[in-house]
């Protein structure tokens, strides 16, 4: 799917009325759609005037109902889908302040119990130490101490053993230069330590390791519902159930390719002896 960042949020509005006019083409009104569909006409009301998104399921209901045409299903599909897609541009973050970005992100780990991170480039901020996490900031023009502080409070979910996380990190992500390589032996130790949490798994995939698939971009799923793509501009945010699900079927293939348990860290303990010599 392609698509310009633009026309996301325009979407919304396009999707609730070309399903208020193929409603008024096939000549029904609101309370018989809404009788077919097992809906209440309030929740279709929001739909057709764009207050609410509707659900895949919904959209299906909705198409059946109306018997519509085939040009028509592929249009309502494709608009669903970006209806179902967010951007958040970095300069809005910058705008906001970063560290209501980051409680948006404790927002996102506070509700999910399974959290699955694609990390081929840099250590995510929640494995991260103070001086990395200082370091990945640099670059942002504006002042970063409270987003610090922020990122290192969300750590604390890491031990919250209801929930479920496992982190796949590229050898690059691991040795990835942010800061003096002394520091960098103590990032790699964090890896080691907080690899030893009965519910985080840390899986290392060492450059060399044959997997069909290039790795593209960070990106973090959580449980079925959500994922999450970083670019250097900003992020894009999928709740479409077909994007979600592709995500998952790439990270299992990394996660059958990578090492866990005593092998990671041991290839950890390596790369942290090379940072030491």
């Amino acid at each position: 799917m392609t698509f310009d960042p633009g026309q996301l949020g325009q979407s919304k509005a396009d999707l609730a009325e070309t399903l208020r006019a193929l409603r008024r083409r096939a000549g029904r009104t609101q309370v018989w759609l809404a009788q077919r569909c097992n809906m209440s006409q309030t929740k279709l009301g929001n739909i057709e005037t764009g207050r609410s998104t509707p659900g895949l399921v919904d959209i299906e209901l909705i198409l059946r109902a109306l018997d519509a045409p085939p040009e028509s299903v592929a249009e309502v599909a494709a608009l669903a889908r970006l209806a179902h897609t967010e951007w958040q541009g970095k300069r809005a973050s910058w705008r906001r302040g970063l560290e209501k970005r980051q409680s948006e992100l404790a927002g996102l780990e506070a509700d999910a119990l399974t959290l699955r991170y694609f990390l081929p480039a840099m250590v995510t901020g929640l494995l991260a130490t103070p001086e990395y996490i200082r370091a990945s900031l640099g670059h942002s023009p504006v002042d970063t101490s409270k987003t610090v502080a922020k990122k290192l409070d969300r750590q604390a979910v890491l031990y919250d053993n209801r929930k479920r996380f496992t982190f796949l990190l590229s050898e690059q992500a691991v040795r990835w230069a942010v800061v003096p390589r002394a520091a960098m032996a103590v990032q790699i130790d964090r890896l080691v330590s907080l690899s030893h949490l009965s519910n985080v798994r840390i899986g290392v995939i060492p450059l060399g390791t044959v997997v069909g698939r290039g790795p593209m971009n960070t990106f973090t799923v959580y449980d079925q519902r959500l994922a999450t793509v970083e670019t250097f501009t900003g992020r894009i945010v999928f709740q479409d159930a077909r994007d979600i699900a592709e995500h998952l079927e790439v990270f299992g293939l990394y996660e059958r390719n990578a090492l866990f348990g005593e092998e990671a860290r041991a290839q950890l303990g390596e790369w942290a002896t090379v940072y030491r010599s």
